[in-house]
């Protein structure tokens, strides 16, 4: 009979440990809850911070597009130290931006007028065409075709040849498009798409 009662508290026991753990104490809940609350807090922060990088972001774009035009929902800076095309793409990205690409005729006269007035006396500027990937197909600094083109066909441009692949706004040519030799110098347009 005792053994009989010894396992009647034994079992009791158990299932009365195995009730108490099983369900969760009200610090467990506090702790539950302090929990949420710091993830939310945090979440509150991150997004805090995403809005204040997007503010410095438009601010600085705001300075560049007072520097230099705002046109299609783009500004437009020129950069007066000549540089090789690809020295000037590293440099445009670094302000946040691109080599400018013109994506019609309107673009391009706006680029041509506005290199005119920025940089008078200058001739020609880097823009973001090239062909460095494969001869005679050219792209954009992201890879993309181009589908829009202004050659010089005065100087019988483009070439063709393999050693001019990347590609120069003309002020003198009136805007018009001429591939040249990549590590050439040349002032460049930076290009800065207004969210």
């Amino acid at each position: 009979m005792a053994r009989l009662a010894l396992n009647v508290v034994l079992v009791l026991c158990c299932s009365l440990l195995h009730f108490c753990c099983s369900r969760p104490s009200r610090t467990r809940k506090a702790v539950s809850a302090r929990g949420v609350e710091e993830d939310d807090v945090k979440s509150q922060l991150e997004r805090l911070w995403q809005e204040v990088n997007s503010l410095k972001e438009m601010q600085a774009l705001q300075t560049v597009c007072l520097r230099g035009i705002k046109a299609h929902k783009k500004c437009y800076l020129t950069i007066e130290e000549p540089k090789h095309y690809h020295e000037a793409n590293e440099d445009c990205i670094a302000q946040g931006g691109t080599l400018a690409t013109p994506r019609d005729a309107t673009e391009n006269n706006e680029l041509r007028d506005y290199a005119r007035r920025s940089a008078p006396g200058s001739r020609d500027f880097w823009i973001g065409v090239a062909d460095i990937v494969k001869e005679g197909q050219y792209v954009d600094v992201n890879s993309m075709p181009v589908s829009y083109f202004n050659w010089d066909r005065s100087r019988k441009q483009p070439t063709g040849t393999k050693r001019e692949s990347c590609v120069a706004l003309s002020v003198a040519a009136q805007g018009r498009w001429a591939d040249e030799v990549c590590r050439s110098l040349k002032k460049y347009i930076c290009e800065y798409i207004i969210p």
